[in-house]
């Protein structure tokens, strides 16, 4: 009895392995035909690749990545006949198969029973990826339009995947020659539209290495660290950022920033004076540094110097007449409030004049700076505050009218 109950047992094993392995041939026999239906494949394959004596066979995974393959073949042709492909299905079943075909490789690479490497699968494999690899660009793109940014992430990173893996190795596809790099950049932007700062940054700091747009992949990288509070690494960014594209006011403007306020405004003179070296007809970097000296140093002369200059570059710029106008401004403030601490009326009386003269000093530059940028709410704010002053109440009224109906 107990010999023929494991004779029982064992021609249970035979049929169940049998069965998955008709399963396999059936999902094989469906995807080559061009009517076949796939999700039976697809069901006949998927237990395939979960039993125990057919999960670790290279073909069960060769072929449920034909299925998909088969998937993705009939909507291309459509779209090669010029009919209308269900993109979304046609996109999901290529990013499906990736993962089955790269199952199978690894397989396909182990010894058989006599210890030696026979790959029967490789060379397909090979061919099926360089064939469709360009449509992993299109399927991330089409994705990204349809404002699914995960899926589009991962059908970009896909297509990188593929061009690096071992069997492509010193060979240059199609795709990869003229998409690799702007594969790059696409994959790190729509992981920035993830919100996913760790995956963004992982993806923006490989895109920064190649040479598409890498003053946006900069500036995404920049945000990205600033969202996250990571101030070395924002900080390092600025500084590769200048180092690369050292014409640009972005990135030098945003670290000078950093240098003033963490109090390193030595530092920021340091970098200014030598970018106006470099650059000497910009007037930015007067601005720049006429900011630093009033704001940092308190140093209204050297800050006065400086705007004065980029007035003369610039005679036309709002914020540079503000940003003189100010000087005086604030230094008549300053008089005004040692006038209010005197006892003696004629000491106050003559610290009350000099703050008049330094609000006439300000006034031309503030007007100006207002006629050059009419909606700026600062600049009116201090030509209020120099109308009032002034005793000048048919401008103050004027100015309150406007400030009221913005």
């Amino acid at each position: 009895m107990k010999q023929v109950l494991l004779t029982i047992s064992f021609c249970l094993a035979v049929s169940v392995v049998f069965a998955q392995k008709a399963a396999v041939s059936g999902a094989e026999k469906i995807a080559k035909d061009q009517k076949g239906n796939i999700n039976e494949a697809r069901n006949l394959i998927k237990g395939a690749m979960s039993n125990p004596e057919t999960k670790d066979d290279a073909k069960t995974w060769f072929i449920a990545g034909q299925v998909e393959d088969a998937q993705f073949n009939r909507e291309s042709t459509k779209q090669i006949l010029g009919q209308k492909p269900d993109e979304a299905i046609m996109y999901q079943a290529l990013s499906n198969e990736l993962p089955l075909f790269l199952k199978a490789y690894e397989l396909d690479q182990l010894p058989n029973e006599k210890g030696k490497v026979a790959p029967k699968y490789t060379k397909n494999i090979k061919g099926i990826l360089a064939a469709n690899h360009v449509y992993y660009l299109n399927g991330g793109g089409y994705f990204l339009e349809a404002s699914d940014f995960q899926k589009s992430y991962d059908m970009f990173e896909q297509f990188i995947e593929i061009a690096n893996l071992p069997f492509f190795a010193g060979e240059k596809t199609a795709a990869r020659d003229e998409n690799y790099n702007t594969v790059q950049f696409f994959a790190g932007a729509v992981a920035a539209r993830l919100e996913n700062h760790e995956l963004a940054i992982k993806a923006l700091s490989r895109a920064k290495n190649t040479p598409y747009r890498q003053y946006d992949v900069y500036n995404y990288l920049v945000y990205e660290y600033d969202q996250i509070k990571d101030s070395v690494n924002f900080e390092k960014t600025l500084e590769e950022g200048m180092r690369v594209f050292p014409d640009s006011s972005f990135f030098m403007l945003n670290l000078i920033n950093t240098y003033i306020y963490s109090e390193r405004n030595e530092k920021a003179i340091d970098m200014l004076n030598t970018a106006i070296t470099a650059n000497p007809t910009n007037p930015q970097l007067f601005i720049a540094l006429g900011s630093v000296y009033e704001s940092g140093l308190n140093d209204n002369d050297k800050a006065e110097v400086n705007y004065k200059k980029s007035l003369e570059l610039d005679p036309e710029s709002a914020v540079g007449h503000a940003y003189l106008g100010r000087v005086y401004y604030n230094q008549a403030i300053n008089k005004i409030n040692d006038a209010n601490q005197l006892a003696d009326v004629q000491q106050y009386n003559a610290e009350k004049e000099i703050a008049k003269g330094l609000f006439r000093k300000a006034m031309p530059f503030f007007e100006k700076a207002h006629q050059l940028d009419s909606n700026n709410f600062e600049t009116m704010l201090g030509l209020r505050g120099i109308y009032y002053q002034l005793g000048m109440d048919k401008e103050f009224n004027e100015m309150e009218a406007k400030m009221e109906s913005r």
